[in-house]
């Protein structure tokens, strides 16, 4: 592994759907003073290669299986970012399905759970014993997921929940693979509620009611866990959850159109 140092602000942002940038780490980005920089291989756009120009990369979620990399050659650009990521120590979020490629890169299984449950909804994770300050008390998660990896040799598992044993692993120091989805606020998980209507009523999903009552009751916990992770991974230490988390609640019932995160 090189030693990584850069000066940058400069952060890039996988997507693997067409979207406004809406979500936690755009927000929590543009607050403190980074520049996202918005890449959509899925649809053509060049995914340049990591180095001291960057300052982190995040991989998000989305539909397509991490495997079909023939069917879908961008998905090789973006196992090439991981491994460039990795060898320069430059920080590496995978959120779902960006989680599988991280896990597929490192040479561990990505399959649905064998019993062919899946997660939608607001689901608890727990820490492990060595998740050390990533996570210290159980946490309640966004979670839109039928796949699961295995634990990628060398890597340090740091949260599961009851149904999936790996919600979250390190690898190294500064790259993070979480199943979950603590990016997503009220406004982003109720269009998924809208457009995935046909998960309801799959083996371990939550009907939309349970979804409503939870997602009130735990969204302000996982946005201030999120944010207070983003300022250690993006080494701005100090940072608290910004007041302006509120208005994700605040402004639950008006609907921002966001294009459809599918099954990771």
């Amino acid at each position: 592994m090189k030693k990584y140092s850069s000066m940058s602000n400069r952060v890039l942002l996988v997507y693997h759907y067409d979207a406004p940038p809406d979500d936690r780490v755009h927000s929590f980005l543009v607050t403190h003073g980074f520049e996202p920089v918005i890449r959509r291989p899925f649809a053509g756009e060049v995914l340049e290669r990591a180095n001291e120009q960057i300052a982190g990369a995040v991989i998000y979620g989305g539909s397509f299986p991490v495997h079909e990399m023939k069917t879908n050659p961008f998905l090789k650009a973006e196992d090439r970012l991981i491994g460039e990521c990795l060898e320069w120590n430059i920080p590496l979020l995978g959120i779902c399905q960006g989680a599988q490629q991280m896990a597929l890169h490192l040479g561990a299984t990505v399959e649905p759970h064998e019993s062919g449950i899946m997660e939608f909804g607001y689901y608890e994770i727990s820490p492990t014993p060595n998740a050390g300050d990533f996570l210290t008390r159980p946490l309640t998660v966004a979670q839109d997921h039928g796949h699961t990896f295995s634990l990628p040799a060398g890597a340090t598992h740091l949260a599961s929940s009851s149904a999936f044993e790996n919600q979250a692993f390190r690898y190294g120091r500064n790259a993070y693979a979480l199943q979950f989805h603590p990016e997503v606020t009220i406004e982003n998980f109720r269009h998924w509620q809208s457009a995935s209507s046909s998960r309801y009523g799959r083996p371990g999903t939550q009907t939309r009611e349970e979804q409503e009552a939870l997602m009130y009751r735990h969204d302000a916990a996982q946005a201030n866990w999120f944010y207070g992770f983003l300022g250690k991974f993006f080494e701005r230490e100090g940072i608290s959850s910004p007041k302006w988390w509120y208005s994700d609640v605040e402004r639950a019932e008006r609907v921002i159109p966001t294009a459809e995160v599918a099954l990771c």
